[in-house]
């Protein structure tokens, strides 16, 4: 990593001979922030990312002001956030031992006075870590912050899956998203009956319905695998809009594609269970079904799609043979599921671990991780006049998640409806007992807790796991309990920023 230093940058933005004394670059630091709100540092960095080849990685020290912090998470993502800290006698110890080294004049109390050096502590609510370094060695404090940045990688060649252990609508776009830049390879499975929604920058969102999570921003290659169902329009569509060559998209020859007459089928389905009426369930049935028969087209027999065709298992072979990293990511949710779902409420696909595995075509002794999102009041999407979408355990009102959590009630109906269909959702208690069943069904080494903040609106400013609510906490310890496995990712929003990391992988 190069390490950069904002003494640098100072100096650099001036376009002038160093400047002497500790003093003057604080003056001189505090003025840039003042003029330009903390920006001079990325457009300082900017200058010397532009004279490194791609994959250098940085170190900027320091940064002094929260702003700093803000504009170099937008300009150069992902970045990881350390703040160290000690106690006043061992930061004095320190300083005159510089200061003696360095022969600087500038006393310890003097330097401190300084309005920005004196602030320097509320950094510590906005970072990803906090290190007491007076109680760490050089190596402790080394450890703790490359493991916090996932730099050890203790296997190579695995592939972990990422499932919905409810009704969908989880939130398993975000965490994909969240996942995606340790990955080098991303597969989909099931159809566009499941959008994922992922925030990009300036508060925007993209839907995901076909393609993996992340493809706008993340570099990896992405695979559609043979279980899937798509709509050939649809597809190119998001093809073009996440900008994806054939270098990085490969499309099985077998995904089966969904014709007019599939839509047409599913119509008496939406008012029977409340389906999506995309087709997906008629064309699973008919590939079944019309083998043999010309009706059944593959993506391989679709002219536009031939540049992107290659088989699922060749991908995947080659990716493990080079000790590749591989994420599948699931659509919908557990409770879906067409064989231990609440029947006939269920979609037309398996969406366990086992089904994803199946729909990709990989063993289960090469799956390293299974991350099972859960949400913290379930869903399901709101039924047709006169029919039903399946029921939960115990159906509230939106009206009753605002009054607890303090989120307004408007807020949350505008933003509670599906990706798909854009229908509204209808929301239950937390069901401990599905929890059960689908760790039982997926097996999950980790589980990623999503809408704390519906817990409490105070969550969402929370950085790292002990800012969380009380009582937070302590429905993250039962869901570990009952669900057998650690929450290692914790959702207190709908951004990468809103995410807390506790994996210990």
């Amino acid at each position: 990593m190069k390490i950069i230093k904002t003494r640098e940058l100072i100096e650099s933005s001036l376009g002038e001979l160093p400047l002497a004394g500790r003093i003057s670059l604080q003056q001189q630091g505090e003025k840039l922030d003042r003029v330009t709100n903390g920006q001079w540092v990325v457009d300082e960095l900017a200058k010397v990312v532009r004279t490194h080849e791609k994959g250098v990685a940085y170190i900027i020290d320091s940064v002094r002001i929260p702003e700093q912090v803000n504009t170099i998470r937008l300009a150069f993502p992902p970045v990881t956030h350390v703040h160290l800290t000690a106690n006043d006698d061992e930061l004095r110890r320190r300083y005159n031992e510089r200061a003696r080294r360095e022969n600087d004049p500038v006393p310890y109390d003097v330097a401190k006075e300084n309005i920005t050096e004196k602030s320097v502590g509320r950094l510590e609510e906005i970072a990803d870590i906090v290190i007491d370094t007076g109680r760490c060695t050089e190596e402790d404090v080394f450890v703790r912050a490359t493991s916090r940045m996932s730099l050890y990688k203790h296997d190579s060649g695995f592939v972990d899956v990422l499932v919905g252990g409810q009704f969908g609508s989880e939130g398993k776009g975000q965490i994909v998203n969240y996942l995606a830049r340790e990955y080098d390879v991303v597969v989909r499975v099931g159809g566009p009956n499941a959008g994922h929604t992922v925030p990009e920058a300036g508060g925007t969102s993209y839907i995901y319905h076909l393609i993996p999570s992340g493809a706008r921003t993340h570099d990896a290659d992405y695979v559609l695998g043979p279980g899937m169902v798509i709509l050939v329009k649809k597809l190119l569509e998001e093809i073009a809009d996440c900008k994806l060559d054939y270098h990085h998209l490969s499309i099985d020859p077998r995904v089966m594609t969904i014709s007019p007459e599939d839509i047409k089928a599913e119509e008496g389905l939406f008012q029977r269970i409340g389906s999506t009426k995309q087709g997906v369930g008629a064309a699973t049935a008919r590939r079944i079904t019309d083998r043999g028969k010309d009706s059944v087209v593959m993506a391989g027999k679709v002219p536009e799609l031939l540049p992107y065709i290659r088989p699922t298992y060749e991908v995947v072979f080659d990716a493990l043979s080079a000790n590749k990293r591989i994420l599948i990511e699931g659509t919908q949710g557990t409770g879906l599921s067409l064989y231990h779902g609440q029947y006939p409420y269920v979609t037309s696909r398996d969406t366990t671990v086992s089904g994803c595995l199946s729909e990709v075509g990989i063993a289960p002794n090469r799956v390293r991780r299974v991350i099972m999102v859960c949400r913290t009041y379930p869903i399901r999407v709101e039924s047709p006049p006169g029919g039903t979408s399946g029921s939960l355990s115990r159906e509230i009102d939106w009206g009753i998640v605002s009054q607890r959590s303090g989120i307004p009630r408007k807020q949350l109906e505008e933003s509670e409806h599906t990706s798909t269909t854009h229908r509204k959702r209808r929301v239950g208690e937390f069901d401990w007992k599905l929890l059960r069943q689908a760790a039982f069904l997926n097996g999950p080494t980790d589980i990623a807790l999503t809408f704390t903040d519906y817990l409490s609106d105070k969550n969402a400013s929370a950085i790292r796991f002990e800012q969380l609510q009380n009582s937070t906490i302590e429905f993250i310890e039962e869901v570990e309990r009952v669900a057998g496995a650690p929450v290692s990712l914790i959702a207190t929003g709908k951004g990468d920023r809103h995410v807390i990391d506790r994996r210990a992988w």
